[in-house]
């Protein structure tokens, strides 16, 4: 036992917390504070992805609580914190919100407690705890600009879609102790009976579609791109969206070990992969299309969960963490420098100052999966394994994996595209360090990261079956992505519209209010124009009954009453004044009313005798 666990959760909540509580008094130190707390816990991460420490702690009888940092969790952990401290400190250097930086400041270090909490949580109810902050904070995050009405009905919808989902983990942990896996552990939940595993398997996916924004909850996304760029960089490379898929792969036996689970979650993700990255080519807003491409990318830890490639799957979610962090920083900074987010106003942005197109250019080739950058291995861990399932699952992911060429080449031909000369300022220098860490992390993390990976899966609850990719499929897959890059260059970033649907998202937020917002808000409606109409009415009838049989009962039960009263009165006054007639105050009398009294008494005495 040891008490790191412990402290690594604890570490960014206190600071947080504190932080809010100062409020604008905090507002010159918060940036500086925030991102000294991040260092911090990266640091302690670190020693404890080494170290591998385990905590528990007793919370309901049977329902102890416990913290590990080793397998599966130990690599999330170093990610989460170390894109916190890199994004927390990118914020220090001018992309965080110029208002309440105390109040931003704590909530992305609250945020990112409770995503350590979710990692480093071996049982599920510590997991329900770290999975809830994480959504109430990310609300706060993304409405930080809580007078625009945008902003903060962005946030609403991205609370409620994915509360929503969330159902889905209370829904499980009640299946999961029907079915006798009393203690909650994440391990222990495959070997829960039939029918309580199937509905455990139902209540996790349901969850973790909702959090990692798949099919049909990807619209969620989309709004909560107003938030300001550092929180958009937080919660949606290695933390919030991040979270649903790294519960898929952690209960990936939970998934095998039902008839159905396995298949619908990989299903799920290839259809999100592939339609996704098709809206994601539809955009012409640059953080609409990296939203876009944060579903297209989770779809492949989706589908890596549901193949059972857990190794591919985690590498994907690592890559993916730095690639798109420092994506949405660059937006951020072009954001503030061009004044729009659109991509024909972000023309020859790359140019201008160069510093900072060499760095978006490193991640849009990580994110185009271009070989032998991360997500190009990741993939190429994790489609063999399809290819095993299903051969149609195998090509539906490859053909999304090439999608992801074709976006990513959009982007750079509009930024790198030769346009007037600018009068943007140059970057600077406290931000190009965080920005230039996330760019050598998209590029070395391919050799670094798979040995070691291999190694610390090997103790996770189940690393699945990673069978390891053909040359022709390592061929066929990078060839692809570059053929693709090279026809979307050509191309040119204008043609590559896509009609119908895709550039508003499917329709799927329409779609949302039309079946559900609606229906519900008409139902509730009805219940008012109820109660208001039968309900009241029906109260009001009742009190003026009640008047009426009072006003009859008076009339006719009260003077009945009163009378028999008022009979009984008279009565008991007439015998009092017989009673005082006696009473003369002559001893005489006195005497020869006793002497009749006795003689009376006599008289009876003898008369029973």
């Amino acid at each position: 036992m040891s008490a790191l666990p412990w402290l690594l959760p604890a570490l960014p909540l206190t600071g947080g917390a504190a932080l809010l509580l100062a409020g604008h008094r905090a507002d010159r130190a918060a940036p500086t504070a925030g991102a000294a707390l991040a260092l911090a816990t990266c640091a302690l991460t670190a020693v404890a992805a080494r170290t591998g420490p385990e905590a528990a702690a007793p919370f309901l009888p049977g329902l102890p609580v416990r913290l590990a940092v080793d397998g599966l969790s130990a690599p999330l952990a170093v990610t989460v914190a170390a894109v916190a401290a890199l994004v927390l400190l990118a914020a220090r250097a001018g992309l965080g919100p110029t208002d309440s930086a105390a109040r931003s400041t704590g909530l992305m270090l609250l945020f990112t407690g409770a995503m350590l909490t979710t990692v480093t949580a071996a049982t599920l109810p510590l997991l329900l705890m770290g999975w809830e902050v994480m959504g109430a904070t990310s609300w706060a995050l993304i409405g930080h600009t809580w007078r625009d009405r945008a902003a903060t009905g962005a946030a609403t919808t991205a609370f409620l879609t994915t509360r929503t989902g969330d159902l889905g983990l209370y829904v499980a942990a009640g299946a999961a102790l029907a079915g006798g896996a009393a203690p909650l552990a994440l391990d222990d939940l495959a070997r829960t009976a039939e029918p309580w595993r199937s509905l455990t398997a139902a209540g996790i996916i349901l969850a973790a579609l909702g959090k990692s924004a798949q099919l049909p909850f990807s619209f969620w996304l989309s709004g909560a791109m107003r938030g300001p760029a550092p929180v958009s960089a937080l919660l949606h490379s290695a933390t919030m969206v991040a979270a649903g898929a790294y519960l898929l792969l952690r209960t990936g036996p939970l998934l095998a070990a039902t008839a159905w689970g396995a298949g619908l979650t990989a299903w799920t993700g290839a259809a999100t992969a592939l339609v996704l990255g098709l809206v994601a080519v539809a955009q012409r807003d640059l953080k609409q299309l990296l939203a876009a491409s944060t579903c297209a990318q989770l779809g492949f830890m989706v589908l890596a969960a549901g193949a059972g490639a857990t190794t591919g799957g985690t590498l994907q979610l690592l890559a993916h963490a730095a690639a798109k962090s420092l994506l949405f920083l660059l937006a951020g900074a072009w954001l503030t420098t061009h004044g729009t987010r659109l991509l024909p106003g972000l023309t020859g942005a790359a140019r201008s100052p160069r510093s900072l197109g060499l760095l978006f250019t490193t991640g849009a080739l990580c994110l185009a999966g271009f070989p032998p950058l991360a997500l190009w291995a990741a993939k190429d861990l994790l489609l063999p394994a399809a290819l095993t399932r299903d051969p149609w699952l195998y090509a539906t992911g490859l053909t999304a994996a090439t999608l992801a060429a074709v976006y990513s080449t959009k982007a750079l031909w509009y930024v790198w595209r030769p346009a007037p000369a600018t009068t943007a300022p140059p970057a600077r220098p406290a931000l190009l360090a965080p920005l230039t860490l996330l760019a050598l992390a998209c590029a070395a993390l391919t050799p670094l990261a798979l040995p070691p990976l291999r190694t610390a899966l090997e103790r996770t609850v189940a690393t699945g079956v990673h069978p390891a990719p053909h040359l022709w499929e390592a061929a066929l897959s990078g060839g692809l992505a570059l053929g693709a890059a090279a026809w979307a260059w050509s191309a040119g970033g204008p043609r590559l519209r896509l009609p119908g649907p895709f550039p508003d998202w499917l329709g799927l937020e329409r779609a949302a209010h039309i079946l559900v917002v609606r229906p519900v808000l008409a139902a509730a409606r009805l219940a008012a124009a109820f109660d208001t109409r039968v309900l009241e009415r029906a109260v009001d009838a009742a009190a003026y009954g009640t008047l009426a049989l009072a006003r009859r009962t008076d009339r006719v039960a009260e003077r009945g009453l009163t009378g028999a009263v008022a009979v009984l009165a008279a009565a008991v006054r007439g015998a009092g004044r017989e009673a005082r007639r006696p009473q003369t105050g002559q001893l005489h009398q006195y005497l020869a009313q006793a002497v009749a009294a006795f003689t009376a008494l006599a008289v009876v005495f003898v008369l029973v005798r």
